[in-house]
């Protein structure tokens, strides 16, 4: 099986949710993705495995969020183009498995697609 992480391992729960793959004997394609963001068509890819919109998948009560003047009812695409020009922007971690994927918040529920 090939899992991926889309993964900040400054984050906690980033840190948490890779630790339990781990600890269920899946080594996961680890994509620090601050150093190696996702463009625009891997993250409409990552949004349609999902299931959700694009700020569905945001930090928006980020401040960067807010300093770019982004807002919740923004055009889709612009939300996309922000979140692949600035990956600080998306929801961390992203997990990608069995052409699904599950955002690790709570970390556990990335099981669901394991």
């Amino acid at each position: 099986m090939s899992v991926q992480i889309w993964h900040n391992p400054r984050c906690s729960k980033s840190r948490t949710t890779l630790a339990l793959l781990q600890d269920r004997g899946i080594d996961p394609e680890i994509i620090d993705y601050r150093k190696t963001p996702p463009d625009e068509s891997a993250l409409r890819e990552a949004l349609a495995k999902l299931g959700r919109t694009p700020i569905e998948i945001m930090r928006s009560g980020d401040k960067l969020f807010k300093e770019l003047g982004l807002s919740k009812t923004d055009d889709p695409d612009v939300l996309i183009r922000a979140m692949a020009e600035h990956p600080m922007l998306i929801e961390r971690p992203i997990v990608l498995a069995n052409g699904k994927a599950a955002i690790g918040r709570p970390p556990e529920s990335v099981l669901d697609i394991l």
